[in-house]
């Protein structure tokens, strides 16, 4: 099941958050059988990635921790994911209170959920971690975010593209600073963890 969506979430958006919208999801439901799982992701390829090869930053200079280090970071890192998830989805929930629609705060965090798939997905390259190689990755995962919030949003809100277009824009820049504290703290922990465990 949870496949299913990411692939439609990739190949089909429209069609997939039809489906998801229909399907009267709770957030226990969507973080037990989704958000946990898709987290998980970044963290895994992250901590493998950091304890085995370590971070590339030129010919001469890698930054590897140690496995025990890397639990403890990855812990942090999973429990950061999960929040930043029903934090924008906190943020749109109170970005829609001024429409007819408004959908309540478990819509809202479900919708976030879904459209963070492709940032999920973009941990992979974390397996080998080069900076412009998962830099590169961030921005992809980024862009495509952004392309299911654009095309997502209308539909969610019952609103016209026009108006969904401000909507997202909005909520993309509110999201992008809660990524970027992400990154920050997520640079800091696996970059610098041996330092601070």
């Amino acid at each position: 099941m949870m496949f299913n969506h990411v692939w439609g979430l990739l190949a089909h958006p429209d069609r997939e958050f039809q489906q998801i919208s229909q399907r009267k999801e709770t957030i226990t439901h969507l973080y037990s059988s989704y958000i946990l799982q898709m987290a998980a992701i970044p963290v895994i390829c992250s901590a493998i990635g950091t304890t085995y090869f370590g971070w590339m930053l030129g010919e001469d200079r890698v930054i590897q921790i140690m496995p025990v280090t890397a639990l403890y970071i990855g812990v942090v890192f999973y429990l950061m994911l999960l929040v930043a998830v029903a934090i924008v989805g906190k943020v749109i929930h109170w970005m829609a209170h001024r429409y007819q629609q408004n959908p309540s705060l478990s819509q809202c965090i479900i919708f976030a959920g879904y459209t963070a798939t492709p940032m999920f997905l973009s941990g992979i390259v974390a397996l080998y971690p080069l900076v412009w190689l998962c830099l590169l990755a961030g921005i992809v995962g980024l862009c495509y975010c952004a392309y299911l919030l654009y095309s997502g949003i209308p539909a969610f809100l019952h609103i016209d593209h026009n108006e969904g277009f401000i909507f997202s824009s909005s909520t993309l820049a509110i999201g992008i600073l809660v990524l970027e504290a992400l990154l920050g703290l997520t640079v800091l922990l696996w970059g610098y963890g041996s330092h601070f465990w």
